[in-house]
């Protein structure tokens, strides 16, 4: 798979963005339309970047609505404006790894395995190690991948310039998930394991699994780094997550050998709405 890292034109994604962008293909409209600057609300770049954007939450498909973006942000939707915690949560898990762009995914769960702290600088140096392959001929590009690095921390952690207002709206401070240290420099924060649904926790399960029916303990550890949450704890949630569902579900743990199986399917989007049903 090559790596990405442009498309959204210097553009982190705006807290409303998502649901603009629903509403617009939804009526019957394109991001190519000669009015799209109008209708959006927004320059030419924004329009550009809200397409993106869309794509890379996977919540378009060749510029077609999936069934995710139907079930959060039509009107009756389970969080239209992304307010529930659990929306951050699952919209996070789809942008790291629909691999659309592809700073989030190797930034959580390839350059963490590295460092917790690290700088600009280092990220950018890793970036290029791992560009630095003939799969990736041509790909790196010090500038581009720079401004990438900006819009990423700029999604994830609070800005420290009061100056930066509309900085403090973006779409994961919330989740913590990278915090600013000192001198340009960040840490990977360890997740408040309540803070993340057990469902949202389940529905990543069920989607990163595919058609097997055993969940690796590699697969595991990639959630772990995803969520930035401890494999222990990762663990504990799997055990309540099997708790509950037992007829669908068994987990053990025989001489240290992990082991969640799936007895019978369970669907990711089901368990979606039991969530947001209780909401």
């Amino acid at each position: 798979m090559r790596y990405s890292f442009s498309g959204h034109e210097s553009f982190h994604c705006k807290p409303l963005w998502l649901k603009k962008g629903f509403d617009h293909l939804n009526e019957g409209h394109t991001f190519l339309d000669d009015n799209a600057v109008v209708e959006l609300g927004v320059g030419k770049n924004m329009v550009a970047s809200i397409r993106f954007w869309m794509k890379a939450f996977a919540l378009t498909d060749s510029d077609k609505l999936t069934m995710l973006s139907h079930l959060i942000f039509s009107n009756n939707g389970f969080d239209p404006f992304c307010e529930d915690i659990g929306t951050l949560w699952l919209l996070h898990y789809q942008l790291v790894t629909t691999h659309v762009a592809s700073i989030y995914d190797l930034t959580f769960t390839e350059f963490q395995r590295e460092r917790r702290e690290f700088d600009k600088e280092q990220l950018l140096g890793f970036i290029h190690r791992k560009c630095n392959v003939l799969e990736q001929k041509n790909v790196y590009n010090e500038n581009t991948v720079k401004k990438d690095i900006s819009v990423m921390l700029q999604t994830y952690v609070p800005p420290t310039n009061l100056k930066q207002l509309e900085h403090f709206g973006a779409m994961f401070i919330g989740l913590s998930l990278i915090i600013p240290i000192d001198d340009g420099r960040y840490r990977f924060a360890e997740t408040d394991s309540t803070s993340l649904p057990n469902e949202i926790m389940l529905f990543a399960i069920i989607d990163i699994k595919g058609n097997d029916k055993t969940v690796s303990f590699d697969k595991i550890q990639y959630l772990s780094l995803l969520f930035c949450m401890p494999v222990g704890i990762i663990l504990e949630k799997l055990m309540a997550i099997a708790a509950k569902y037992p007829d669908y579900i068994d987990y053990n743990d025989n001489s240290g050998i992990r082991n969640l199986f799936f007895k019978h399917e369970l669907d990711k989007y089901e368990v979606l709405n039991q969530y947001y049903s209780r909401l």
